[in-house]
């Protein structure tokens, strides 16, 4: 899994928005001056086209906001999906070592316990590193390759199809979604889509205050409240983009009741 490719993704949630808020209101002031500078130039019609023009850009942002929210809640969702799927392939796979001849039964048992708690890490760890996560994607492999030449060897023992291949064919759909899961912490919303959406914000608070210099009054308040709104969803689309970075994180009750039901459901 590769986290860090782009620039956005190494910076915390908090400090990538407040830079968009305090550009926001730059932005705001700096069109405010322009407009209030060309106040006396104007007429009517030039500040009823600057309205319209606004209105459209605030359409066009609420387009984009609704379009990469929808994008960041999507893959959310997707993700959720793939630990449920994950836990019922390893829950699958710790109830049919049973089927397994002795001694690979409990040693293979044991193998998915340790396997349950790296796939827990995952997203458990709260500002997980990049190098984090890549020790835990190597260790998760390497514990495949060892649970695997264990169902291979009690294959030799015993080779039925309704016993040891049980095993190995829920042993595979566990490392298929194991694949799966990987490949959509991987997935996040493009950082070209969020610079777009930025620099619409910043756009959009600059003729703000541009069509707000134009007037004879300024209304700060409603303004101020208004960025604050956009920053804050702007906060929820980058947190759920983060998988193991945010502070919305994936429900891994269905992984964690593996490990409440091992004591119960462990082979004699």
């Amino acid at each position: 899994m590769a986290f860090s490719r782009e620039i956005m993704y190494d910076l915390d949630s908090i400090v990538i928005v407040s830079i968009l808020f305090a550009l926001i209101l730059v932005a705001n002031e700096v069109g405010y001056r322009l407009g209030h500078y060309y106040q006396s130039k104007t007429d009517s019609d030039v500040k009823t086209q600057t309205n319209t023009i606004q209105a459209g850009m605030l359409g066009l942002l609420a387009l984009i906001l609704g379009f990469t929210f929808n994008m960041a809640v999507q893959r959310y969702n997707n993700r959720s999906e793939a630990v449920i799927i994950e836990a019922n392939t390893i829950g699958t796979a710790l109830l049919r070592t049973n089927l397994l001849p002795a001694p690979y039964d409990s040693l293979t048992y044991a193998q998915l316990q340790q396997y349950i708690v790296l796939r827990l890490q995952v997203d458990n760890t709260m500002e997980a590193l990049v190098t984090k996560q890549e020790e835990l994607n190597k260790a998760t492999k390497k514990l495949h390759t060892e649970i695997w030449v264990n169902a291979v060897k009690a294959a030799r023992i015993d080779s039925r199809s309704v016993t040891t291949g049980y095993f190995i064919s829920a042993l595979n759909n566990m490392i298929d979604a194991y694949g799966k899961r990987n490949a959509l912490l991987a997935l996040h919303v493009p950082e070209v889509i969020l610079f777009l959406l930025f620099i619409i914000f910043i756009m959009t608070g600059a003729l703000m205050g541009y069509a707000a210099g134009l007037g004879k009054k300024r209304s700060t308040l409603p303004a101020l409240v208004m960025t604050f709104l956009i920053c804050l969803v702007v906060f929820i689309v980058i947190d759920l983009d983060r998988p193991v970075r945010g502070t919305i994180k994936v429900n891994q009750a269905s992984m964690q009741q593996l490990l409440g039901e091992q004591e119960e459901t462990e082979p004699d």
